[in-house]
């Protein structure tokens, strides 16, 4: 007998007469093309709403059905909370020649997968995390049926991405869960044509960048700054993966800061308090949407039901940890290896509905470019305040920058705003040392060499806590999506 997807318990509440009992929640990278799997995740946030159940029950044949769980027996121990998978196809054959041209969308669909994520909400619903498998993952598939020859085929290696390709939804779940011990609940595909017009129903998304994206191949061009994306650049800002030598995993971290500002945007511009504007939302994304038979409308309303409070802060975002890259295998070329302790403990935290990061008490960090323990200070004060740029040197200290420990009096000492003086080749820590000092001015000073100086004003105020990616880490590094964001 086919072993159906378990349900997790929902939250007790009051008999309602009006409608039947709630059906208990289920326990539980793309040809290049990242935006589908954000636009699934949008299913899941924006039905955060808790709008009336006839709108949401409207829709509910907006969803084509896929079976993934067909026949699949020996699966994972189910775990608190509700995993979904969501995995991304491409279907660019639906977009209109001009779109084609616009966006630089060309070449044949290949019909494969690329994107796939796990998706966790937690029991109580206050969180969800995020983690990103990345395409060309090493994995091992079980035995299957070939979904194209009708070929039996015993466990082999393959890249993760091509199990849909062999095995379709069934496949790719059995993959999924071989790999990770994970039990998954919930099956969304998503198509990406949907995607700019999801974008553009929404009014588009902020997006902040510190330096310049372009990337040829798609024809993104963004300055630093902040840019309220519509559903064109959008979907240029979540494909481009030549704007870095990180390449996918660099495109990886990009989408992850989409899907953070997507939820931004979708739970405090009031949309998902507008019974119409929801539902145009929502159509838009079940445009190219096919899920599994069981999460339907009442898993939507239950879901958005238990998540009205749901913000940024309460999502946080990953990749799997790679142990090593370029691990080249006979027939299938250079892959991605996991590392098994590390990839372990990420997923037995999903298992136990775990956060996968630890909010530590105290001000929230900015994020940054480049680690404070990678620049060097010297502090100058440049007030008559005797002691001052002992303070400023001890505070940056504390902070995690590497001062000299020998602040010297400034030759001017009626500076009234603070300057960090840098040499151009060092632009990025100066931008990072200004974020730790709030109004201070950057200036260039050519050939002033790797120490930056900070010049201190009689503006200073304190120093504020900045953070950064371990770049040794980048690929498994956890990040908050209100760390991700244009505030």
């Amino acid at each position: 007998m086919p072993t159906p997807p378990r349900r997790s318990p929902a939250p007790q509440r009051r008999p309602q007469p009006s409608r039947r009992a709630p059906r208990p929640p289920v326990r539980r990278e793309k040809p290049r093309w990242a935006m589908r799997a954000v636009t699934a995740l949008s299913v899941v946030v924006l039905a955060s709403s808790g709008i009336g159940h006839a709108v949401i029950t409207s829709l509910d044949a907006g969803f084509a059905r896929v079976d993934p769980f067909k026949d699949m027996k020996n699966r994972p121990r189910a775990g608190h909370g509700m995993n979904v998978l969501l995995v991304g196809t491409d279907g660019r054959d639906k977009i209109t020649d001009a779109e084609r041209r616009k966006y630089r969308l060309g070449g044949a669909p290949c019909h494969c997968t690329d994107t796939i994520m796990i998706v966790h909400i937690s029991e109580d619903r206050d969180r969800a995390s995020v983690v990103s498998l990345p395409r060309d993952s090493y994995a091992m598939t079980p035995a299957h049926t070939d979904g194209t020859t009708g070929r039996r085929h015993g466990g082999h290696p393959i890249k993760i991405n091509a199990a849909y390709a062999e095995g379709g939804p069934n496949l790719t779940v059995r993959t999924v869960e071989k790999m990770t011990k994970v039990k998954i609940d919930h099956y969304l595909e998503v198509d990406f044509t949907s995607f700019m017009k999801t974008v553009d129903v929404l009014g588009g998304v902020k997006i902040c960048t510190a330096e310049p994206l372009k990337d040829s191949y798609t024809g993104l061009d963004l300055p630093p700054g902040t840019h309220d994306l519509k559903g064109g650049e959008a979907l240029q800002y979540v494909r481009a993966r030549h704007v870095d030598g990180a390449s996918d995993l660099g495109r990886m971290q990009r989408q992850q800061r989409f899907m953070a500002a997507l939820i931004d945007r979708a739970t405090s511009s009031g949309i998902l308090l507008n019974p119409m504007k929801f539902r145009d939302v929502t159509r838009a994304v079940l445009g190219s949407v096919r899920a599994d038979k069981g999460f339907g409308a009442d898993e939507l309303l239950d879901l958005g039901r238990a998540m009205r409070n749901f913000s940024p802060s309460s999502s946080e975002f990953t990749t799997v940890p790679i142990g090593r890259m370029g691990y080249v295998v006979k027939g299938l070329g250079s892959t991605l290896k996991w590392d098994a302790k590390k990839a372990d403990r990420l997923f037995r935290s999903l298992r136990d509905d775990r956060p996968l990061s630890v909010r530590r008490p105290g001000a929230k960090a900015v994020r940054v470019d480049i680690a404070p323990r990678q620049i060097r200070v010297q502090v100058e004060n440049g007030t008559a305040t005797a002691g001052l740029g002992r303070r400023v040197d001890s505070a940056l200290a504390a902070k995690g920058f590497r001062t000299t420990r020998k602040p010297v009096n400034a030759a001017d000492r009626t500076v009234k705003r603070t300057v960090v003086a840098y040499d151009p080749r060092w632009d990025r820590s100066a931008k990072s040392l200004a974020a730790a000092l709030p109004g201070s001015e950057l200036r260039v000073v050519k050939g002033l060499g790797a120490t930056l100086k900070v010049v201190v004003g009689a503006d200073f105020r304190g120093v504020r806590k900045v953070k950064a990616a371990d770049p040794g880490q980048r690929e498994s590094g956890v990040v908050r999506g209100d760390e991700v964001g244009c505030s």
